[in-house]
C-alpha cells in the first residue's frame, strides 16, 4: 500500500499523470512556479525521490532524465481507499459511513462501477462454467479411449502391434 503523497509529490504527480508522458524536471517547475515560487532543485529532488518511491520510472535523455508515472491516479486513489478501508476495525460501517459523504454524482459512479464488476464476474463465470463442462466431457470421453476401440479393455498401439 503507498503512503499518501505530500503535497509537494502530489503537485508533481498530478502532472506527470494529466500530461501522460515523459516529463522533464525543467517542465514540472516551469508549470508549478505559475503557482507558486520554487526552485528547480526542489523540483528535483521531489521526482528523485518519486523515483526512488516507485511512482516514476526514469531514462536518461542527455544530462536530464525524462519521468514516466508507473500507475495511474484512479490506481493510486483505490489504493488509498482500499487501505482506509482494509485497516477498520469495522469494515461495513466503515463503508456505510464513507457511501454517506458521497454526492449523488459520486454515488451513481459507484453504480456504474459495481455494474462494470458484476458484469466481470458474470463473464468470468461462464468462461469457468465452459471449462468446467469441457473438461468433464473431457473426462467422459476418457475411459472410452483408455479400453481401445474393440472394448476389451486392453490399449491398443499404432501399426507394430
Amino acid at each position: 500500500m503507498p503512503r499518501p503523497l505530500g503535497d509537494l509529490e502530489d503537485a508533481v504527480m498530478t502532472r506527470v499523470w494529466q500530461w501522460n508522458r515523459p516529463v522533464t524536471v525543467r517542465e514540472v517547475l516551469e508549470d508549478l512556479q505559475q503557482e507558486r515560487s520554487i526552485a528547480y532543485t526542489t523540483v528535483m529532488t521531489v521526482m528523485d525521490n518519486l523515483h526512488q518511491k516507485g511512482w516514476v520510472r526514469r531514462e536518461a535523455e542527455g544530462r536530464a532524465y525524462r519521468y514516466t508515472a508507473v500507475s495511474t491516479r484512479p490506481a493510486y486513489s483505490a489504493a488509498l481507499m482500499n487501505e482506509a478501508w482494509s485497516t477498520s476495525d469495522n469494515p461495513a460501517a466503515a463503508l456505510v459511513a464513507f457511501f454517506g459523504m458521497m454526492s449523488a454524482e459520486q454515488r451513481e459512479a459507484l453504480r456504474d462501477a459495481v455494474r462494470i464488476v458484476q458484469h466481470d464476474d458474470e463473464a468470468a463465470d461462464a468462461v469457468v462454467a465452459t471449462a468446467e463442462a469441457e473438461a468433464a466431457e473431457a473426462e467422459a470421453a476418457a475411459p472410452a479411449a483408455r479400453e481401445g476401440e474393440d472394448g476389451s479393455g486392453e490399449h491398443t498401439a499404432g501399426p507394430g502391434r
